[in-house]
């Protein structure tokens, strides 16, 4: 996607747009192939730095960037999701992406939420939390200009990426840079594909994600050696 050279670096102050979101609600999309901390540390974090009501999980049905690699069946990935948020009354789970046939498309899914909204209360709007090594490849999403337009972004650090800057986002968004705000956070190393590859080899998870979610995956011998160990 014609992607910088990652680069550990702090957030530029500039950077930092101020946007009242409070009271919106939080998306945080992804394969969840384990949901693992990381994903439960931003989503949390996000939620308390911008006064979110809460944050709503959604599981990809068909991640369109993960054609033809193998992934865990819908159905398992969301309830390791349900299992992994279960103890936080400030997280939902939406089966948006799952239901619908075809690849999943975060302009689509937002079209249908602003359309038929699965929690209470979205006066406030919806806020996509990205991590900054995404947000880079937004410009090759789907009509990335829909998604703008349709939610507000906040864009949260990825160990090894830099956040783009304010010139990037006059580039590929003009007109929209404050539909983006950049929050520090914790900068967690997780990473879903090591966290399986771990499980494939029978190596311990455990304190990579939730005991629930890693006796999920050990009972139902998830991640088998001869699939992951290579993926």
């Amino acid at each position: 996607m014609g992607m910088s050279q990652p680069t550990t670096a702090p957030l530029p102050a500039a950077l930092q747009v101020e946007v009242d979101a409070s009271g919106a609600w939080g998306i945080l999309g992804g394969t969840f192939d384990p949901p693992h901390y990381a994903h439960l540390a931003i989503a949390e974090h996000v939620r308390d730095v911008l006064a979110l009501q809460g944050v709503i999980f959604i599981p990809a049905g068909a991640p369109p960037h993960k054609q033809g690699r193998p992934i865990s069946p819908a159905e398992d990935r969301v309830a390791m999701v349900e299992s992994a948020i279960a103890d936080n009354a400030g997280f939902r789970i939406c089966r948006v992406e799952v239901d619908r046939p075809g690849l999943s498309y975060m302009a689509d899914t937002l079209l249908q939420l602003q359309r038929d909204p699965p929690v209470p209360d979205v006066s406030r709007g919806y806020v996509l939390i990205l991590s900054a090594e995404a947000m880079l490849g937004l410009p090759g999403w789907r009509e990335p200009q829909r998604v703008l337009e349709r939610c507000r972004i906040a864009v949260v650090p990825r160990l090894g990426y830099r956040a783009p800057a304010r010139a990037w986002l006059s580039e590929h968004f003009p007109g929209q840079e404050s539909r983006v705000m950049f929050v520090d956070g914790p900068e967690l190393g997780h990473s879903a594909s090591a966290i399986r590859r771990l499980a494939s080899e029978g190596r311990s998870i455990r304190y990579l994600v939730p005991p629930a979610v890693e006796t999920y995956i050990l009972g139902h011998e998830l991640y088998p050696a001869t699939l992951w160990q290579k993926n």
